[in-house]
């Protein structure tokens, strides 16, 4: 499916160079270690579909330079019994982000307008992704691979895409009851202006990282 997108208010390359410039929020107080850990290594059938890894994204530009999806470990083993237990269903997740470096939290935020901000967290003080502890996503039929229909499309900045939008078909409304039911089962919390995007339970307990794919050791 294309992607919504908007216009960056600035050229990618000079929102990069200043994100990549730029320092994450310093945070102080007791905090879990990070054990981010790849999504897929834990249960195969996990479907990826990674937006920022291709041009298919709001920001119409490749923000990520590999095709993974990363949670802290806690939230990742929630994720997979939510998937196993969506199985007896027919069902499974699809993955369209989970942990996103700080970097590109503060590029999101640069390149969108001021009337479209509550769709984008503020890199003052980070996103719930940059911590590891959120994950957008939605269903796919297990048998056919088919991604399931729901009211809008993902990162669709619009009335459709709340998490209480009564608007759509029976169909759609469904399909996102049934992963708000399976993921709120597991600990997670849907967000309200996105149907896509959950938030684990224990999210505060995690620092903000800016570290890139390629810099996490999965081992």
């Amino acid at each position: 499916m294309q992607a919504f997108k908007i216009t960056p208010l600035r050229p990618i390359a000079a929102l990069r160079e200043q994100a990549l410039a730029a320092s994450p929020p310093e945070e102080v107080g007791a905090f879990t270690t990070s054990d981010l850990v790849e999504l897929v290594t834990l249960d195969a059938t996990i479907k990826l579909d990674v937006r920022y890894a291709s041009e298919n994204n709001f920001m119409g530009s490749r923000m990520y330079t590999e095709a993974r999806a990363f949670l802290q470990r806690p939230a990742a083993e929630a994720l997979v019994a939510a998937h196993q237990k969506l199985s007896e269903q027919g069902l499974g997740v699809i993955v369209y982000d989970g942990y996103r470096p700080w970097y590109v939290t503060k590029m999101f935020w640069e390149a969108t307008p001021d009337s479209l901000r509550h769709f984008v967290a503020p890199p003052s003080s980070g996103s719930r992704h940059n911590r590891g502890c959120a994950i957008d996503l939605g269903l796919y039929n297990l048998q056919t691979g088919a991604v399931l229909p729901m009211p809008s499309g993902y990162d669709e900045f619009s009335d459709r895409a709340y998490a209480d939008y009564a608007g759509g078909t029976a169909e759609e409304r469904e399909n996102r009851q049934i992963l708000r039911t399976a993921m709120e089962a597991e600990g997670f919390s849907v967000y309200e202006y996105e149907w896509w995007h959950y938030d684990y339970k224990d999210w505060r307990d995690y620092r903000i990282q800016n570290k890139r794919f390629e810099e996490i050791d999965n081992g």
